[in-house]
C-alpha cells in the first residue's frame, strides 16, 4: 500500500464473516460520531459487506462534519450523511429511529484544561443517546483505558477485571459505559461495551510512532515497555459484528490483537526494515496497560492482518513518505494525562 486510496481499499474489504453477520441482524446502521479517525472507514466496510452480501439496509454517518470533502467522500461510497450536534438535543432527537447504533462519539485528547467538555462528551451525552435510541441495538465504543495496569506476564486485563481509571478521560470513559449500562438495566436496551486498544492505520496508531522515530533517529522512552494492537480494518469488522452479541445487562467484549508486543522487539524490527538503529532511554516498567481480547477471538476469530504484515506495511509507508496524521496516541503514557 503506497497511496490512500490503496489504504481505504484495505480497510474496508470485508470478511465473508461479516457479510454473513450483517445477514442475520436486522435493520439499518447508524453511526453516531462516524467524523472520527475509524468511522469513515468504518462505514465503508459496512456498506461494502451490505453490497457484498446483496443485503438492503441503510448506512447512516453522523458527525459535525467540519471537513466537507470527508462527508462528500462517505456518500460517494454510498453512506447517508447527516451533520449534527450531539450535544444540541434538538439535533439528536430528530435524527432517524434506526435499529442499530454504533456510538463513537468521545473526547480524549485534549481533556486537560477541559475536563467539562469530556465529561459532557463522555458521560453526559450518553445518556442522552441512550434515551433516543432505547428501542436499538447499541454497540458502545470504549478503551481499554478504563482497567488498571497488569503485569507483563499477566496476559493482559480480560472482561473480568474490574476497571480502575487512571485520569479523567478514562474514569468518563467508565462514566460513559455506566450511563449506557444505566439505560440498558432501565429500558432493556441491548448493548455491547467494545473496549479497543490500539487500532492501526499506516497514518496513525502505535507502530507508525516506533517507525518515525527510528526513521529520525529520535529516542523511544521505553517505560511503557508493552502494548497490544490490531489492525483497524480487524477492528472495525469486530465493531459491527459486535452487533450480533449485543445483551442487557450489557456484553463486555475487549477488543485487540492477541500479542503481548514489545515496544523494544517492534522498534528493532522496523530498524532493520528501515536501515536505521533503534535508539532507548529508560527500561521497561513491570507493569503496562495491556488488554485481553481472548474473548473476542472466540467469537469473531483471529484478526486477518497479522502484526508484522502491519509492521511491514508501516515500515514502506514511512519510507515512502505516506501522508499522516498527526494524532499521536500518547501510548506511553502512565499517569492519565490526555
Amino acid at each position: 500500500m503506497r497511496t490512500i486510496e490503496q489504504l481505504e481499499a484495505k480497510l474496508a474489504e470485508p470478511s465473508e464473516a461479516l457479510v454473513r453477520d450483517l445477514a442475520n441482524i436486522p435493520g439499518d446502521i447508524v453511526l453516531l460520531g462516524v467524523g472520527g479517525k475509524m468511522g469513515p472507514s468504518l462505514a465503508r466496510l459496512a456498506k461494502n459487506a451490505i453490497r457484498e452480501g446483496g443485503l438492503h439496509k441503510r448506512v447512516i454517518g453522523v458527525s459535525r462534519f467540519s471537513n466537507d470533502e470527508a462527508r462528500r467522500e462517505l456518500e460517494e461510497a454510498g453512506v447517508e450523511t447527516i451533520s449534527c450536534e450531539l450535544l444540541d438535543d434538538d439535533a439528536l432527537r430528530a435524527l432517524p429511529n434506526v435499529e442499530n447504533v454504533i456510538y463513537m462519539a468521545g473526547n480524549k485528547f485534549g481533556t486537560k484544561g477541559r475536563e467539562h467538555f469530556t465529561w459532557a462528551m463522555n458521560a453526559y451525552l450518553p445518556g442522552r443517546v441512550a434515551e433516543k435510541f432505547k428501542e436499538s441495538r447499541i454497540v458502545v465504543f470504549s478503551s481499554g483505558n478504563i482497567y488498571p495496569f497488569q503485569p507483563v506476564a499477566s496476559g493482559g486485563a480480560s472482561e473480568q477485571v474490574a476497571p480502575e481509571p487512571l485520569g479523567e478521560y478514562a474514569q468518563s470513559t467508565l462514566g460513559r459505559e455506566r450511563i449506557f449500562e444505566y439505560h440498558s438495566h432501565k429500558n432493556g436496551t441491548p448493548m455491547t461495551m467494545y473496549r479497543l486498544n490500539y487500532a492501526i492505520d499506516m497514518r496513525y496508531g502505535v507502530l507508525l510512532e516506533l517507525a518515525k522515530a527510528v526513521n529520525e533517529g529520535r529516542e523511544i522512552d521505553l517505560t511503557m515497555g508493552y502494548a497490544n494492537v490490531i489492525w483497524q480494518g480487524d477492528a472495525n469488522a469486530m465493531a459491527i459484528r459486535c452487533l450480533t452479541q449485543c445483551s442487557s445487562p450489557p456484553t463486555v467484549i475487549n477488543i485487540t490483537g492477541p500479542e503481548t508486543m514489545s515496544i523494544r522487539w517492534a522498534a528493532k524490527e522496523f530498524a532493520r526494515r528501515l536501515g536505521k538503529e533503534a535508539l532507548f532511554t529508560g527500561t521497561e516498567s513491570e507493569t503496562a496497560l495491556l488488554n485481553n481480547a481472548t474473548k473476542s477471538h472466540q467469537l469473531f476469530g483471529y484478526p486477518r492482518v497479522p502484526l508484522l504484515q502491519m509492521i511491514d506495511w508501516t515500515a514502506e509507508w514511512v519510507q515512502e513518505g505516506g501522508a499522516t496524521w498527526n494524532k499521536p496516541t500518547h501510548f506511553q503514557e502512565r499517569k492519565g494525562n490526555f
